[in-house]
């Protein structure tokens, strides 16, 4: 089963983390430089996307995954 991923609850986290991944060019505004790895959705967040058990927030705070449902 795909699983759930949603917007951060808090819109003034969701706001902040937009404006600053337009000011970057889709980059992770918590990071300093510029790299595929820290492009939104960044790759830390993909594995752990793809990780079942991981339950949590993507560096930035912007995406909240819940854990896979069997």
């Amino acid at each position: 089963m795909k699983p759930k991923i949603v917007l951060n609850e808090n819109p003034e986290i969701v706001k902040t983390v937009k404006e600053g991944l337009k000011a970057k060019g889709g980059y992770c505004p918590c990071r300093m430089g510029k790299s595929e790895d820290i492009k939104c959705i960044c790759k830390e967040f993909r594995e752990q996307i793809a990780d079942p058990d991981f339950e949590g927030y993507c560096h930035c705070l912007l995406y909240y995954k819940y854990k896979s449902e069997e």
